[in-house]
């Protein structure tokens, strides 16, 4: 009963509010998302095996199990193990930066239902504390939420609920964006910018997953996970919704 009120109650709002794609601007109907319309939904690119085990990242062809990619050969990771949902090209950017720069909390419902389409994705969530990586507090104050918590809730609901979040970390260095740091100064920038909260407790025997918005260098989560690993975390991998 509840489902149905609620979808007539969207279907009003959509006759007050029609809704567009975030990606072409065009009508949203008839597809499996409200936010991107059937043709921009066929865009996505959502990654499956077999892809890389530290960050997720797609291989293409034929290529050896469990193999890293180029690109985190050199990252020597903190973690284990990463998996992303989509690649950071085309409608994905479009909901990505609908979410963190334009205040689109409507795509985080087409967000969790492209987590749980994502092939391995919801399994690998499964039983695991989600830590979602903090913003400092400026720009908390400033954009007024944590992409990377809401995110770590579409992950809990794309799970069905098998999976919970708690909020371990802190960032306690405001540094600059790290949109246009290679990963050498990204690194550097991020030394001791994270914390463990006040008031934290690790399990050893607690799988936890970091999640970020985005997997680009690998830089932040591996900052992340380097906290997490002193305070006591053993069984520690990463999860973002997006990669690019």
């Amino acid at each position: 009963m509840k489902s149905v009120v609620k979808e007539l109650w969207r279907d009003r709002l959509d006759v007050v509010f029609p809704r567009s794609c975030v990606h072409c601007g065009g009508l949203p109907e008839g597809g499996r998302l409200r936010h991107l319309c059937p043709a921009c939904e066929k865009l996505l690119f959502v990654v499956g095996p077999p892809h890389c085990t530290t960050c997720g990242h797609p291989f293409f062809g034929e290529t050896e199990v469990n193999r890293l990619c180029p690109h985190c050969e050199a990252l020597a990771p903190v973690f284990g193990e990463g998996k992303t949902a989509i690649l950071l090209k085309g409608p994905g950017r479009s909901l990505v930066h609908a979410l963190k720069y334009h205040h689109g909390l409507h795509v985080l419902e087409d967000i969790a239902a492209i987590m749980a389409a994502a092939p391995g994705y919801v399994n690998y969530l499964v039983g695991a504390v989600l830590v979602p990586v903090p913003l400092h507090p400026r720009k908390q104050r400033e954009r007024r939420f944590n992409q990377s918590l809401l995110l770590a809730e579409c992950g809990v609901k794309a799970s069905g609920g098998r999976a919970r979040v708690e909020e371990l970390l802190c960032r306690v260095l405001d540094t600059e964006s790290q949109t246009h740091y290679d990963r050498e100064a990204r690194q550097k920038n991020l030394k001791n910018a994270f914390a463990l909260a006040s008031g934290a407790a690790i399990n050893p025997a607690q799988r936890y997953l970091l999640v970020d918005d985005v997997f680009t260098t690998g830089s932040t989560l591996n900052a992340c996970a380097a906290v997490l690993r002193r305070a006591g975390a053993l069984n520690l991998d990463v999860v973002t919704f997006g990669h690019g």
